[in-house]
């Protein structure tokens, strides 16, 4: 009763017509949320969403792209992630006397680009939303199926000797990671899980300092560290220009902040 019911009931999208219908008490009493969090679970997950797999794709990336444009690409991805972080922050109150608001708590950024865009906004942004959405997944499926391919491929090379084939296919993997992404998906208030979030943000860290470590042990065992100013050459300029958009999408693949 009380404030559960109001939250059960309350809808997740609303209407223009029910703000205007409705008083500031109202309408923050229908987005009422216990927010217990502190400036170190903000932090750890800022971390969380900073920090993914795609860091691992970084040094390939710079490798690609040559040392002038890989790291002035990584700067200019980071810029955009800082500009797309303050402006989410800055539509997250929404406020307008005229209407009866004033700092009501959007609860989705659809709802935002509603209040501050218009409904034709909203349903043109959610396009690009969702678009983008079904592109991160469908990367992090491959991803997933392209990581589980290279251990099997490392383990035949240990096993057999690198003049072994130890060709595998991916479809396989993709079903297998698409099945457990289902059945996790039916948890309820998974985004809630304390644990999860702990985890995580150890993940971020830990794919930080596989990079470095690889890194590392690259230029210790060559001596000298490697690369270019134009990046690695290929057979053709069509090689060349797959390669450096490949890595323009693995870099902005590692900036998934926004998302």
């Amino acid at each position: 009763m009380g404030v559960e019911e109001e939250e059960e009931l309350s809808p997740f999208v609303k209407t223009f017509s029910s703000f205007d219908n409705e008083s500031v008490s109202e309408s923050e009493s229908n987005h009422l949320t216990i927010r217990n969090g502190t400036t170190w679970t903000a932090v750890a997950h800022i971390i969380t969403g900073v920090i993914g797999a795609g860091v691992l794709s970084l040094s390939w990336s710079i490798a690609q792209l040559g040392w002038i444009v890989g790291p002035f690409l990584i700067l200019i991805f980071a810029l955009i992630t800082i500009v797309s972080a303050n402006l989410l922050s800055d539509c997250y109150r929404y406020s307008n006397p005229h209407l009866g608001f004033d700092q009501y708590r959007c609860s989705s950024y659809i709802e935002a680009v509603r209040l501050y865009l218009g409904e034709k906004s909203q349903y043109v942004c959610g396009v690009f939303l969702h678009q983008g959405l079904y592109g991160c997944g469908i990367a992090y499926t491959i991803t997933a199926a392209t990581s589980i391919r290279a251990i099997q491929r490392s383990n035949c090379y240990h096993e057999k000797g690198h003049e072994a084939t130890c060709s595998y296919g991916d479809v396989q993997h993709m079903l297998v990671f698409g099945a457990i992404q289902i059945v996790m998906s039916q948890i309820p208030d998974f985004h809630n899980m304390t644990w999860l979030s702990v985890m995580a943000a150890v993940m971020s860290f830990i794919y930080s300092f596989i990079g470095f470590g690889l890194g590392f042990a690259k230029v210790i065992e060559n001596g000298t560290i490697q690369g270019s100013i134009t990046g690695v050459p290929a057979s053709s300029i069509a090689n060349k220009l797959w390669s450096v958009f490949q890595a323009l999408g693995d870099i902005a693949f590692a900036y998934p902040y926004s998302v």
